[in-house]
């Protein structure tokens, strides 16, 4: 792997702008966008998710029946996943991160 390693000149303003906020934008800010931002922050969470876990159980070649059989889950558990109306948490998000990365590992291991 290369590295490559970067000065940021604060003086130069190409980087003025790299990581910074717009400070009008966030004290316009209403409760109500807020509040919106959050939820559509938590629907994308959900989308990604979903995504992940369908991704996880397709590259494995399992149906949600077989895939839920394997990881000892309920088929509906797989099915609410993988639509993004429950996200997996605690063990199970640890559970499909591990078949993703080790699958023949994780799969031996819960055989």
């Amino acid at each position: 792997m290369k590295t490559v390693r970067m000065t940021i000149d604060p003086t130069n303003s190409a980087f003025a702008t790299i990581g910074r906020i717009d400070a009008d934008r966030v004290d316009s800010a209403t409760e109500e966008d807020i509040a919106r931002q959050k939820l559509s922050d938590e629907a994308e969470t959900l989308l990604d998710s979903a995504k992940f876990a369908r991704r996880v159980r397709r590259r494995l070649g399992f149906s949600q029946a077989e895939f839920a059989n394997r990881i000892d889950v309920s088929l509906d558990t797989i099915r609410n996943w993988e639509q993004g109306k429950r996200c997996p948490t605690g063990a199970a998000k640890a559970l499909l991160k591990v078949l993703d990365k080790a699958p023949e590992a994780a799969l031996a291991a819960l055989h």
